[in-house]
């Protein structure tokens, strides 16, 4: 086996895998493992390229700042050959990008500055804009630019072109790929083009974004929509991009998306990103509309291990509405976690006050329901375990049952929607009980997700 000298050589050569297990039609279809690579994404391979190419040009000195506006793992593979190479990162981020992926770039020692996910570019809070005008501003900085920079594109086509020709053998009928800055559509196009002229390059985008009109329909619209799914979609045309190749689009939801992913890791054990599900629905919506055999590729674009506290999370899922659930025509649609599921976090009267405040912070809730067996005796907030601790921290080995609160409002499980309202209004959850029975808690949290739901 060979030694490497460090993590950066790692970068490319990913494993494909056919897929044994997915309705794939008359289809085989085959997945690129980009998630295999060291910073765990596809990104990996143009972080490494533009950096190296802005070395050859000679447009970085030695510990220079690099500066880079990212919706995705672009960050991410940026930060790993920073680090690597010693030079200091500064990233712009909207606010949707998910907390794991945050808390990896931080830990490898980029600068993130968050900025808003709900304007569009020509806002100075956009995150292309802020990102150039960072750049700009501080001196002997450089602008990566992944949406205009031409090593973009020509990382793939000159490493993840070649390796899925060769561990096809040159047999690819249709390549499914996804559009954010569009280097690895843009790449792919450019390289099928020339080896194998006949493969057709499928694009998968976000409802939305505006990129499936404009492959469909030749309409490019100047209003976008917004979508949950990270690192694909656009609401413009990236100045690198060509989609002269590109043959059909497929808009995919945000629905779709997590359930496909979902659906990969519990079919083929492949944990995928959001944005790979987008291109996973949309490769099965091609590979069933096909009349005869196909060999088909798409994308493991990155590891569902940045996901985890959302498309992978059932409560999260639930939250948004992305999986359902059977409805009662009660309170009990808003218990998100029910008692009787063992979903909700709860705690004895008996236990101490340490350890309420443990499972506090490790479940991110602020009360626990006090039960002694199937009964609720009482409930436990954060502001309860402060007011007993904060003269005297020993009292954190104290028993929950001193500091709870005995006395709580019960409501009915039948009784409106607005009844929740006066419980809010004092500051309380909603305790929700059938007769004798505890089903759950309700927050201001579960109720505003509930009335989203239903806008929907």
């Amino acid at each position: 086996m060979k030694l490497y000298q460090n993590v950066l050589e790692l970068i490319g050569s990913t494993p494909m895998v056919r897929s044994q297990r997915l309705d794939t039609g008359s289809c085989e279809l085959f997945l690129k493992l980009e998630s295999a690579n060291p910073g765990g994404s596809i990104k990996d391979r143009i972080g490494l390229a533009m950096i190296e190419a802005a070395e050859r040009a000679g447009k970085l000195a030695s510990g220079a700042t690099l500066v880079e506006g990212t919706a995705g793992n672009t960050g991410l593979g940026l930060a790993l050959v920073a680090q690597q190479k010693g030079y200091r990162l500064i990233l712009v981020v909207p606010d949707k990008m998910s907390r794991e992926k945050i808390f990896n770039l931080k830990a490898m020692g980029a600068e993130v500055i968050l900025t808003r996910s709900d304007v569009a570019k020509g806002h100075p809070e956009y995150y292309q804009d802020m990102a150039e005008r960072i750049a700009r501003e501080t001196p002997g900085a450089y602008f990566i630019n992944q949406f205009g920079n031409p090593d973009n594109p020509q990382a793939h086509v000159d490493s993840t072109g070649p390796e899925i020709f060769e561990q096809l053998d040159g047999k690819v009928d249709a390549i499914v790929v996804g559009c954010g800055s569009s280097g690895t559509m843009t790449g792919l196009s450019r390289y099928f083009a020339e080896v194998s002229p006949h493969t057709e390059i499928i694009l998968a985008d976000p409802v939305g974004s505006i990129l499936a009109q404009y492959i469909n329909e030749g309409v490019l619209s100047t209003k976008s929509g917004s979508w949950m799914v990270e690192g694909i979609g656009e609401d413009f045309l990236p100045s690198i991009s060509d989609f002269s190749s590109v043959r059909k689009a497929y808009a995919i939801s945000d629905r779709e998306s997590f359930l496909a992913a979902r659906e990969l890791l519990a079919a083929e054990g492949i944990l995928g990103g959001s944005s790979t599900g987008t291109l996973l629905a949309a490769a099965l919506k091609y590979c069933r509309e096909q009349t005869e055999p196909k060999r088909v590729v798409t994308l493991v674009c990155d590891t569902g291990n940045k996901y985890l506290s959302k498309m992978y999370n059932d409560y999260w899922m639930l939250d948004n509405g992305f999986i359902d659930r059977e409805q009662h025509g009660d309170l009990r649609d808003l218990l998100m976690r029910p008692f009787a599921r063992r979903d909700t976090v709860v705690i004895g009267p008996g236990e101490l006050l340490m350890t309420a405040y443990n499972r506090m912070k490790l479940y991110d809730v602020s009360q626990l329901p006090v039960m002694d067996g199937n009964q609720i005796v009482g409930i436990l907030d954060e502001s309860d375990v402060l007011m007993h601790v904060h003269a005297d921290e020993r009292r954190f080995r104290d028993t929950v049952e001193i500091a709870m609160v005995r006395h709580i409002d019960k409501l009915d499980v039948r009784s409106p929607i607005e009844a929740l309202l006066p419980v809010f209004d004092k500051g309380h959850v909603a305790i929700v009980v059938d007769g004798e029975h505890f089903l759950g808690l309700i927050t201001r949290i579960d109720l505003l997700n509930y009335l989203r739901r239903k806008v929907n």
